[in-house]
C-alpha cells in the first residue's frame, strides 16, 4: 500500500511461511523467541519488538490496531530519518528483485560440506551478473550474493539423489545448486553461462519461472 492509503484500506497479508525473518529489523524468526506478528496497516510479518505500536486505522472503524514502527510513524505523521540510510548490498527486498528478475525460483543450495538447504534464488535485471539467495520469496534481506563473473560452471550431477544439480567454482569457492527438474536446471544454466562471461540475456522475458 502507498503511504497515503495506510490505514484506509485493509492490506494484503504476507503469509507466515513467505518469510524467515522480521520484514522490518531483519532478525531471523526462530521457534522459541521470535513469534510472528502482522502489522495491521501494511500486512508485513514482523517480530514482537517491531509490532509494539498502536494506531487508529480508518478501515477498521478507527479502532486501535497493532502496527509496525514504520506505519506508526507514517500514520501519526512523523517521518523517520533512519530510512534514509543507505541500504547494504544484501538489503534488497526479495519481492522487489523477484518481480523484476531475469530468472527466479527455488533451488537446493550447498556450500562446502554443509547440508543442502532450500533457497529462493534470484538474478535481478538491474544486476544480471549477480545471484541473490533468500530464505523465502518475501524476505527483505538476502542470505548471500554470488557475483557470477569469472566462475566456471560444471553441470554434471554429483549424486543420484540430486540428478538436476550443477556447481559454480572459482579458485577455492564452490557453490552447488540443484533444481527440481531438468527444464528448470537448463533455464538457470542458460542465464548463468552468459553471466560468467559478463553477458546478459537478450530475451529476458522468456526466462521467468513462476
Amino acid at each position: 500500500l502507498q503511504n497515503a492509503e495506510l490505514g484506509k484500506r485493509a492490506p494484503r497479508w504476507i503469509r507466515d511461511n513467505e518469510v524467515t525473518m522480521c520484514m522490518k529489523c531483519k532478525e531471523p524468526f526462530n521457534a522459541l523467541t521470535r513469534r510472528r506478528h502482522h502489522c495491521r496497516a501494511c500486512g508485513h510479518v514482523v517480530c514482537w519488538k517491531c509490532s509494539d505500536y498502536k494506531a487508529h486505522l480508518e478501515y477498521d472503524g478507527n479502532k486501535l490496531n497493532k502496527v509496525c514502527k514504520d506505519c506508526y510513524h507514517v500514520i501519526i505523521g512523523c517521518t523517520d530519518s533512519e530510512e534514509k540510510k543507505k541500504k547494504g548490498i544484501l538489503e534488497i527486498e526479495s519481492a522487489e528483485v523477484s518481480g523484476n528478475s531475469v530468472i527466479c525460483s527455488f533451488l537446493q543450495y550447498m556450500e562446502k560440506s554443509k547440508p543442502w538447504q532450500k533457497a529462493w534464488c534470484v538474478i535481478p535485471k538491474q544486476e544480471a551478473l549477480v545471484l541473490y539467495m533468500y530464505g523465502a520469496p518475501q524476505d527483505v534481506k538476502a542470505l548471500a550474493t554470488i557475483p557470477l563473473l569469472g566462475y566456471a560452471v560444471d553441470d554434471t550431477p554429483r549424486s543420484a539423489d540430486l540428478p538436476h544439480s550443477f556447481k559454480l567454482t572459482q579458485s577455492k569457492s564452490v557453490h552447488s545448486f540443484a533444481a527440481d527438474n531438468e527444464e528448470l536446471k537448463q533455464k538457470w544454466l542458460k542465464v548463468i553461462h552468459l553471466a560468467v562471461k559478463g553477458e546478459t540475456p537478450e530475451c529476458q522475458s522468456e526466462l521467468q519461472v513462476n
